[in-house]
């Protein structure tokens, strides 16, 4: 007779924490292959394709005036861009960076939430970031929550915000808090080293879907709070 291994703490740990995301995202990968994340190649392929233009002479003032969003900017024209924003590589930042992003975590929200869900909450994070840079500038340098001068004139552009609004939320919805903490407490750590706008807008993604997680766990339904996705993952032994 074969004995059963036990599972020690850190695989059960494993299995308790990332199981069910991991059961998720494999099965829907297995069933489907690319066919389970056809917008998150969508967005890639149209991120890619931003930042080709952006870098043409004749294509820089064309995705400027289609997603490029700044704190001085009057408001309804850039609340009109800020849906392309997300998919406009920041111009100081290496591009692999924002795909590599995009390809990782919307795929996962992809597969474990819905497109339409993670288009969604993606939105409410750059959202959320874009009208803060609003708020802080006027609030003033002097105040905890202010932001300087300077700011009003950065390009306020990327899926940064929206990944780390992502990843709370999946991480939440599945189970993975101490991971969804990590998360936080990685953009914590990111605003002490740099204290810039792009890190408080990140705190301001967060933020936002808090409150969505909030919202759905003392008003929402029942089946708020479980995963979501294509039924509820199997229990972890």
């Amino acid at each position: 007779m074969t004995a059963t291994r036990s599972a020690g703490p850190v695989e059960r740990f494993a299995r308790r924490e990332w199981g069910p995301l991991y059961r998720t995202v494999r099965d829907g990968l297995v069933r489907r292959r690319w066919r389970a994340v056809p917008m998150t190649l969508g967005a890639v392929c149209l991120t890619a394709v931003f930042q080709v233009v952006q870098n043409q002479p004749w294509g820089y003032q064309v995705v400027q005036n289609l997603g490029s969003v700044k704190a001085t900017d009057p408001l309804w024209p850039a609340l009109l861009r800020t849906p392309l924003s997300l998919f406009v590589p920041a111009l100081d930042l290496p591009v692999w960076g924002a795909l590599a992003q995009m390809l990782l975590v919307f795929g996962i929200s992809e597969i474990c939430i819905g497109w339409w869900r993670t288009l969604l909450i993606g939105y409410l994070a750059t959202l959320a970031g874009t009208m803060y840079a609003r708020i802080g500038l006027a609030l003033g340098p002097e105040h905890p929550l202010g932001l300087p001068d300077s700011d009003r004139l950065v390009n306020d552009t990327g899926p940064s915000a929206a990944v780390v609004g992502l990843a709370v939320y999946v991480c939440w919805c599945y189970g993975a808090y101490l991971t969804a903490g990590l998360v936080v407490l990685g953009m914590i750590v990111e605003l002490t080293v740099k204290d810039n706008l792009a890190g408080k807008e990140h705190l301001a993604a967060i933020a936002a879907v808090a409150l969505l997680i909030a919202v759905r766990t003392l008003w929402g339904p029942e089946r708020s709070r479980t995963p979501l996705g294509p039924g509820p993952p199997p229990p972890v032994p």
